[in-house]
């Protein structure tokens, strides 16, 4: 069950400030990585059958749908653009002095290059998040970020069968798009972004939806998003190509505080079932300051006593996994493997998945087992996208 969740939204002043003094305050100078990759997960969308780990409900044949944890919206008729309702925005929780950057305008997105045919990957194998973290160095600031997350909390899936988690839409070309009012448009992709009559949305203030094109092989993820009358807003969104290693403008944030895309760190029951995760997976702490890569937004001052968004933490190896059910264990493989990287303010250890009626929650929650003792923070100083 979801608790604390909050999302303020300082802007950075200086970037290059920023990410100076947290790489300092948090140890990030070392080695560089090992040459450990992820597969990726691939798909590819003219066999009709997945190439790699992941399989997305809903898609390809034997996937489920899964069902909104939360009433389905109105299903709109007519491409409208939506006007803000004045909804406020996120609020800070911490206490920071912050020069407002001014507005910047929207650069063009990346063009994916011609792969006519070619499977679709939850981006590429050389992208951090698909990258493998067992073998880098500790660093320095682990015990201190470990503490401030919370060294005696335990870790939490946040992810069920009964709704909890976020969802994602399976769209098409044909999907209907829509313009959006953004409550932080000046770091908002303009879209349109695709919408299915009756979306999937993530229950709780977040609001999350996700939109993913295989066929494009492209991402549309939004942030407290809302349906009024005949038209849509949000707080905040952004677009991905899935086969571009392009990060967000630095200082931006996208449908995350962290200025990162959701969909690729969620932990999803049909990539369980074929027996492994390749990525890193998506959590969550109480209380963070300044940012380092791969994230590109902050929510408070930079400082040495809090974890940055971009933070990655790993299972410690000699944790005994065994005794944990093979789903459970499957996670907890690629937390030792891949890790997880810090996306949003939230509850401590918090780790983001997709609901599905599948899983098996008893399993699950043995997870809760683990505290953050068991965990370490890797020093990805040198890992950047390929």
């Amino acid at each position: 069950m979801r608790v604390s969740r909050y999302r303020p939204a300082l802007r950075v002043a200086a970037v290059s400030l920023v990410v100076a003094v947290v790489f300092a305050a948090c140890g990030s100078s070392g080695p560089s990585p090992t040459s450990g990759r992820g597969s990726g997960a691939s798909l590819d969308p003219a066999a009709g059958s997945p190439s790699a780990p992941f399989v997305p409900s809903g898609f390809w044949p034997g996937g489920t749908v899964i069902a909104d944890a939360t009433p389905a919206s109105p299903a709109p008729t007519t491409a409208a653009t939506a006007v803000a309702t004045g909804t406020p925005g996120r609020a800070p929780t911490a206490t920071a002095t912050v020069t407002a950057r001014p507005p910047s305008p929207t650069p063009p997105a990346p063009t994916p290059p011609a792969t006519a045919g070619a499977a679709c990957s939850i981006l590429p194998a050389s992208n951090v998040w698909n990258r493998s973290v067992a073998g880098l160095p500790v660093a320095s600031s682990s015990a201190a970020m470990v503490q401030a997350i919370g060294l005696s909390a335990y870790l939490h899936p946040d992810f069920d069968a009964i709704g909890d988690g976020i969802p994602y839409n399976i769209v098409t070309s044909g999907t209907p798009a829509y313009t959006l009012a953004f409550d932080y448009a000046d770091e908002s992709d303009p879209g349109p972004y695709p919408i299915p009559a009756s979306p999937k949305i993530e229950a709780g203030s977040d609001r999350h939806l996700l939109s993913l094109d295989l066929g494009r092989c492209k991402l549309w993820e939004l942030y407290d998003v809302r349906y009024s009358g005949a038209s849509w807003s949000a707080g905040s969104g952004a677009v991905f190509y899935l086969r571009s290693n392009a990060l967000r403008p630095a200082g931006w944030t996208s449908a995350d505080a962290a200025g990162l895309p959701i969909f690729p760190g969620l932990v999803r029951y049909d990539e369980v079932l074929t027996g492994s995760i390749n990525h890193a997976i998506r959590f969550t702490a109480p209380d963070t300051c300044g940012y380092i890569y791969p994230a590109r937004h902050l929510t408070a001052d930079p400082c040495s006593n809090l974890p940055p968004m971009g933070l990655r933490l790993r299972l410690k190896v000699p944790v005994d996994i065994s005794g944990f059910g093979p789903h459970a264990r499957i996670v907890l493989t690629a937390l030792k493997r891949y890790g997880m990287i810090l996306a949003d303010n939230g509850s401590p250890w918090y780790i983001t998945g997709v609901p599905d009626p599948r899983w098996n929650d008893d399993e699950m929650h043995l997870l809760q087992g683990l505290t953050g003792a068991d965990f370490e923070v890797v020093d990805t100083s040198g890992l950047r996208n390929g």
